[in-house]
């Protein structure tokens, strides 16, 4: 397995080349984000330690560019950057995992296994239902001749629509597991969103396969 690590901090990229290499892994480093956008796409690569703040490229922008070209490709953001708000920006940005500064090797390594390991159930990249396909990467939604790339919390619900298929899933049922929210009798967030996925999936001769039954939730019904 080769380890492209992308960190601008000498002492840090050297020690991770190192401790890496002792565990058997071929590692490459790259020490600022235009090059580690240009090494991570090569296809000998199996994996990314990404550091947050570059030189010349911005993590996430690095992020960006290898999900646009390699989207199974495991990336671990590695950054001082510790904030809520900062994971969250990295992992909704496509990061496969998140290890703030100062880190424990054993556990930086750890999540480099588990993530390796990952590479098989990654490999679901469709979900199919109802005559639309959704590309759970690259999060572009399919229907007959119609294509639309979804943001991610439209996405998050269609596929759990498409995987509940033919099931009425209800309101509440949607807001703990697409949105997280154990309950919030006050939000129309999942009708607002219903609405977003029945206007992009529609077509000129058939409305979107989304169904709303009264009281209860919203089903994707089976095609017809």
């Amino acid at each position: 397995m080769e380890i492209l690590v992308v960190e601008d901090e000498a002492g840090i990229a050297d020690f991770l080349e190192r401790g890496l290499r002792a565990e058997g892994y071929e590692v490459s480093v790259a020490a600022d984000g235009e090059t580690g956008a240009r090494l991570a796409v090569e296809p000998g690569v199996d994996l990314v330690v990404l550091d947050r703040m570059l030189p010349r490229l911005d993590g996430l922008e690095v992020l960006d560019r290898v999900r646009r070209l390699r989207p199974l490709l495991p990336v671990i953001m590695l950054t001082a950057k510790a904030e809520v708000a900062d994971r969250v920006e990295g992992l909704d940005s496509g990061a496969t995992d998140y290890v703030t500064k100062p880190f424990a090797f054993e556990e930086l390594l750890a999540r480099i296994r588990a993530r390796l390991r990952d590479g098989d159930a990654n490999s679901e990249r469709v979900v199919e239902a109802a005559g639309i396909r959704l590309d759970l990467i690259t999060r572009e939604a399919r229907r007959g001749e119609i294509a639309t790339r979804l943001p991610e919390r439209e996405a998050d619900l269609l596929a759990y629509l498409i995987r509940n298929q033919g099931r009425v899933c209800s309101r509440e049922e949607l807001l703990s597991s697409v949105w997280g929210y154990d309950h919030d009798p006050g939000t129309n967030i999942v009708q607002v969103y219903v609405g977003y996925l029945r206007r992009r999936l529609a077509r000129p001769d058939s409305p979107a396969p989304i169904e709303t039954v009264r009281s209860v939730g919203y089903r994707l019904r089976e095609r017809r």
